[in-house]
């Protein structure tokens, strides 16, 4: 084995364990939203939940299987693994219009929807198609660099990040919601604002264990937060609002 790809992996050797943290933190995120009305849920919420946790748990296995030097089983379960990131994808992209469905909704019945008035819905459509572009440009980077170790596990280990808001995010709204009711105004502001900086924080821990503060993953999944933390804004401008309903039809 080269020594520049031995270096990679044992760079990374404890990988899987930690990736663990991400897994944890995106189910206990999206638990009470998913699960507390299971049965409710259309069936392409089902679909894109089973995918993004089959991808998590991808992003555990494949750095496994690597340090124990199953690379044979690695690039097979990494070709399955990239059919799957388009699920994760696609069906994010074919849920948006739900939240078209959402403001239009809540515009008529603001009784129902509490703090969560039409912009909110625009605002995390918007924030959401650019974040699966992201995830896109992300696993293209990833196999375009798949020859080299560390480039192609940063890359991929940055989706971690890049998509992890929106279940973060409702999880927080929903324990929001529980705490202060939902006519509270902050709840549509401050579970995104404090999910947005939690995945930060974490991407900032996870980018000085392994040394990946300058690389270009780094800087694509920051900049997808904090374009996060415009969807207020996104949202209430009526030109992105038109915009999008004239992008994403039923």
């Amino acid at each position: 084995m080269p020594n520049t790809k031995r270096a990679g992996l044992e760079r990374y050797r404890d990988l899987f364990l930690w990736m663990l943290i991400p897994m944890a933190v995106m189910q206990i995120g999206i638990f009470p939203d998913y699960w507390g009305d299971l049965t409710d849920n259309a069936w392409a919420v089902h679909v894109h939940y089973w995918t993004a946790t089959f991808w998590y748990i991808f992003l555990i296995a494949q750095p496994y299987f690597a340090v124990q030097g199953q690379f044979e089983r690695h690039r097979t379960y990494g070709m399955i693994g990239f059919f799957l990131a388009g699920g994760v994808a696609f069906t994010a992209l074919g849920a948006l219009h739900r939240d078209i469905v959402n403001a239009e909704q809540s515009a008529r019945m603001p009784e129902q929807f509490g703090a969560f008035e039409p912009w909110f819905f625009y605002g995390i459509a918007v924030v959401e198609l650019v974040m699966m572009t992201a995830f896109i440009v992300a696993i293209i980077r990833a196999i375009r660099h798949r020859r080299s170790v560390e480039d192609h596990a940063w890359w991929l280990i940055s989706t971690v990040f890049i998509i992890m808001m929106p279940s973060l995010g409702r999880g927080a709204g929903v324990l929001w919601v529980a705490v202060t009711g939902p006519n509270d105004p902050a709840a549509a502001t401050y579970p995104i604002y404090a999910s947005t900086l939690a995945i930060i924080a974490l991407l900032y821990w996870a980018a000085h264990r392994y040394g990946r503060f300058h690389h270009p993953a780094t800087w694509l999944a920051l900049g997808v937060n904090l374009f996060n933390l415009l969807f207020e804004p996104l949202g209430r401008s009526h030109a992105v609002q038109d915009a999008l309903r004239m992008l994403i039809k039923g």
